[in-house]
């Protein structure tokens, strides 16, 4: 069994709240995790139809049943569930009454806002960290094969090829979530959408070009792709609006919360094209800011997270900002470090008045240095 790095965070929180909710993509290994953790909490799965019309139509009886440490997994299919999880939870007084797991972030936000605001913490999980798997000996060495086939847990615990995995993950996910939250009537339609998005890795984010090149109007757009973000599949990386007297681009830029997912989705089917594929650098790109999110959310922290470019075209690929402290990341897929990584990191340190000691180049190769501009990361010393 692979350690999960949230599982500390989620000791610590179980004494303090009466429930905790865990959410995250489909097949990330929250149930697993909350089972192995939680031994003696009984399992209940909202997936299965008796349980989910036993909670529906008589939920006093449920909780009756299951009074306490119990997990309740796809919580999110039985909404009136949520508000009398309070009263009950409330009358008891104790902690760590209640595991909650659920893969529609959009449904959970909105029911814990209504109903469970201050009694319950939100962790997220997301496919396996390249810390957690090389602490457990299954990390590969190759950067292109880690690229493509991401990080999944059942790719690793059941030695599954990606070419039998995703597409069979992504028909699921149509099948499930998609046709609960939106009720796509054409779902090859949508197929197109989220190839268009994979294709789309590491730029800025133009909704009206997406919409056109996918047959669908702006609006369409913006709700698949919040639908899209809600079930983790990709997310939008904020701009950090700053501009420190120029101009600045203030649109986001997309990411995928798994690059073996988008490699699926972009028709790659061996870890080899990935080394000559036109996208290799953007999907590096998309690896590492995967490994900062995953770190935050691992501890329990919300990432703070954004990128700055001007009209100039100076860029930089990651800030994150930690304590009022801005620290910048540009990044690189060369295997061979050159001064000119830092151009822009120079630029944008002149311009924001941050020392040398908070700018850094990530980039492939196998050598960590420290220079006077700035630090240089080899992508396998991260974690």
């Amino acid at each position: 069994m692979i350690n999960r790095l949230l599982s500390t965070k989620i000791a610590d929180l179980s004494t303090k709240y009466p429930i905790i909710t865990l959410t995250g993509p489909r097949q990330s290994g929250k149930s697993t995790l909350l089972r192995n953790q939680f031994p003696e909490y009984e399992y209940i799965s909202l997936e299965n139809l008796d349980m989910r019309e036993f909670a529906e139509e008589d939920p006093q009886g449920f909780l009756k049943t299951y009074p306490t440490h119990a997990i309740i997994d796809e919580v999110q299919k039985v909404p009136k569930l949520f508000s009398y999880l309070q009263t009950h939870v409330d009358i008891s007084g104790e902690t760590g009454m209640y595991m909650l797991a659920g893969s529609q972030n959009f449904h959970l936000m909105q029911h814990i806002s209504q109903s469970l605001a201050g009694r319950t913490p939100l962790l997220k999980l997301l496919p396996f960290s390249r810390r957690e798997l090389h602490d457990a000996g299954l990390l590969d060495n190759s950067i292109d094969e880690q690229i493509y086939k991401g990080f999944y847990p059942r790719l690793y615990d059941k030695n599954i090829e990606p070419t039998d995995y995703y597409p069979y993950y992504i028909q699921t996910y149509l099948e499930r979530d998609v046709r609960d939250i939106l009720r796509v009537a054409d779902l090859n339609k949508f197929i197109k959408f989220i190839r268009l998005c994979a294709g789309r890795i590491g730029q800025i984010l133009n909704m009206t070009s997406l919409a056109t090149e996918a047959g669908i109007s702006s609006t369409t757009a913006d709700g698949w792709l919040s639908v899209l973000e809600a079930s983790y599949i990709c997310y939008r990386l904020e701009p950090n609006f700053n501009n420190y007297n120029k101009r600045i681009i203030k649109s986001p830029k997309l990411y995928f919360y798994d690059t073996g997912l988008a490699c699926s989705l972009l028709g790659l089917t061996s870890a080899t094209q990935v080394e000559s594929f036109y996208m290799r650098g953007a999907l590096f790109e998309n690896l590492v800011i995967n490994q900062f999110i995953k770190d935050d959310y691992n501890s329990g922290r919300n990432p703070d997270l954004t990128y700055w470019r001007d009209s100039q075209g100076t860029e930089i690929d990651l800030i994150k900002i930690a304590d009022t402290l801005l620290t910048a990341y540009e990044i690189k897929s060369g295997q061979t470090f050159s001064k000119d990584y830092f151009k822009g990191l120079d630029k944008w340190g002149q311009l924001s008045s941050t020392p040398a000691a908070r700018l850094n180049v990530i980039y492939c190769g196998e050598k960590s240095m420290n220079t006077s501009n700035g630090n240089v990361i080899a992508f396998p010393d991260m974690f």
